[in-house]
């Protein structure tokens, strides 16, 4: 503790410093309505149990129906409690809680919001005190739920991704929840706990139609279980209540499965098995981590390699290591120079690419690993503008993805295995927009759409649900098109950098062009903002952390490796990707 310097009084949102935790403090004797206020809204951002400081600011009444796990309301900053307003007699006061609203967390889900105004009402009365005779001011009507500025919420909170099976696949797609950094003041439940539970809870409705969870309904945590640790040996017991005690053999592994991935998010844990118990102790079954893996989208393969149209329009491909910077051309009809390209997508294996040609009328695939000759193209464009023909292409875990940008016939396509007829896909949503550009995800279940309308561009995360038709063939469609990104004015591009994240250039009302990470729900990464750089057209990113970040600027092809500036890897070069 320091013993000398001033006192400097600090707000509970001056920043989101998870080390700093806010102490709640009670009310003092014979308090006026507005210490009441600030008192109250301060203990709010507290891990005080069961906030039971944040209550003693409120009427006995008040206290009683005041439910703060209920619903948990984030603001740009803390809210604005204004001037009071007398009520009807000298013992009663009202405040307008006013600020601009950014997302709600409704059972751990984010919603990510534009702006918009928010406000709510603190009602006072004076009450008698405890001995009978004073009188003391307390709120007797608050909103339901915790409000939040944006600095104590991410002090307060963390985001994880709880995973769950695709529909009728054997592989596991992420699912963005939030928990408490710390204990939970609500449950008294450790970050593992939360963590645990919020598997259980099943997944967000937005990605419920397209996954399933293995876990029974009603599956929870043995009654009395708030803290789960692993042993010396990195096995975690997990005592289930008797909702799951007579699953099989094989459903329980899926369960494991769920809880070992989720796990592997919590960096501070380290956990190489798990052990899933009855209700009465005996043991369900036991899973390794390598087990669980097998269920994860397949790492891709050359993940150093980041593959580029060079200034001769072949397709390139250079180490994304600080150390290598020689460029060589790919194999095949790409780097030969046979087919001029504008932008590429390598798929996830790395054997084959795609490549739309410079003039972006035409849609090609071709082996980069041999020298086999051109096929016809996949797909044409008959659109008369450069801008308005063929997107970049994406690739997702096997299949092929490309906009046709056509005015006069706007379409999304998709090849299944990267051949054969292009599929028309139905998108919902797109309210008159037209999709600029796309980027599948690797499970194959999320798209995220570069949408334009009325001169601005938008960034939508869609659903993909897959059906079968009479015929036996597949079929796709993008529905329930979410904001990924709200509070930018204009988008200008995007790439996946994870199961839930994404990179994205655009820029804020007002504001200059910024390179950011974005959870798919809307809210910030805790990576946070980048360094800045010049005109950014495209950016090339990976689910591997520990790989840098591609990008093409005015001083290039650039890359920025963790904890370094951006470095020039070539003077021209454009589409950057990574494969997958």
């Amino acid at each position: 503790m320091p013993d000398s310097g001033d006192v400097e009084q600090v707000k509970a949102t001056k920043g989101a410093d998870s080390q700093v935790r806010v102490l709640a403090v009670p009310p003092r004797e014979d308090a006026v309505p507005d210490e009441i206020v600030v008192g109250f809204l301060e203990a709010m951002t507290s891990d005080d149990p069961r906030f039971a400081t944040a209550r003693k600011y409120l009427t006995k009444r008040a206290a009683k129906e005041w439910k703060p796990e209920q619903l948990t309301t984030v603001l740009t900053e803390a809210p604005d409690p204004g001037n009071a307003e007398t009520g009807a007699g000298d013992d009663t006061r009202s405040y307008s809680l006013s600020g601009e609203l950014i997302a709600t967390v409704d059972r751990h889900a984010y919603q990510a919001a534009a702006p918009t105004q928010y406000s709510g009402t603190l009602r006072l009365v004076r009450q008698n005190g405890a001995d009978g005779k004073s009188k003391e001011w307390r709120i007797d009507s608050a909103p339901q739920g915790l409000v939040l500025g944006e600095s104590d919420f991410q002090r307060n909170y963390r985001s994880v991704n709880k995973y769950y099976f695709a529909s009728g696949q054997q592989s596991v797609v992420a699912d963005p929840a939030y928990i408490r950094q710390r204990e939970d003041p609500v449950t008294r439940m450790d970050p593992v706990a939360q963590t645990v539970s919020a598997l259980f809870e099943g997944p967000t409705n937005w990605l419920k139609p397209v996954v399933g969870s293995s876990f029974p309904t009603g599956t929870a945590l043995r009654k009395g279980v708030t803290s789960l640790t692993p042993d010396d040996q990195n096995l975690l017991k997990v005592p289930l209540n008797d909702k799951a005690s007579n699953v099989g053999r094989t459903v329980c592994q899926r369960m494991a499965t769920q809880l070992l991935l989720t796990l592997r998010d919590l960096t501070s844990l380290r956990v190489e098995q798990v052990e899933l118990q009855r209700a009465d102790g005996s043991s369900l079954c036991v899973l390794g981590a390598d087990q669980a893996e097998a269920a994860a989208p397949p790492a891709p393969a050359s993940p150093d390699n980041v593959y580029f149209v060079d200034d001769n329009r072949r397709m390139a491909v250079v180490g994304a290591e600080a150390k290598t910077v020689d460029k060589t051309t790919v194999r095949g009809p790409f780097g030969s120079g046979e087919l001029q390209l504008s932008t590429v997508a390598v798929a996830r294996n790395g054997q084959r690419a795609a490549g739309v040609s410079h003039d972006g009328l035409r849609l090609y695939t071709a082996s980069i690993m041999s020298d086999e000759g051109l096929t016809a193209p996949l797909v044409e464009s008959r659109a008369g503008k450069p801008q308005d023909r063929l997107s970049t292409p994406s690739w997702d875990r096997n299949d092929l993805w490309v906009a046709d940008r056509d005015p006069a016939r706007p379409r999304l396509l998709r090849l299944e295995d990267g051949e054969g007829e292009p599929q028309e896909i139905k998108v919902d949503g797109l309210d008159g927009a037209r999709i600029e550009s796309l980027r599948v995800a690797a499970d194959g279940v999320r798209i995220a759409l570069l949408l334009s309308k009325d001169g601005k561009r938008s960034l939508k995360i869609g659903r993909i649900e897959r059906h079968v038709d009479a015929a036996g063939a597949g079929t796709a469609s993008v529905v329930e098109l979410q904001s990924a990104a709200p509070r930018l004015e204009s988008v200008t591009a995007v790439s996946w950098a994870g199961p839930t994240r994404l990179v994205v250039v655009g820029k804020e009302a007002g504001g200059v062009q910024q390179v950011r990470y974005i959870q798919t729900d809307g809210s910030l990464s805790p990576a946070g903002g980048l360094p800045g750089l010049n005109k950014v057209s495209a950016v090339a990113a990976t689910e591997d952390e520990e790989q840098p970040l591609v990008a093409v600027s005015d001083d290039g092809l650039v890359r920025l490796a963790p904890s370094t500036n951006w470095q020039t890897m070539i003077d021209k070069g454009s589409s950057p990707v990574y494969p997958g």
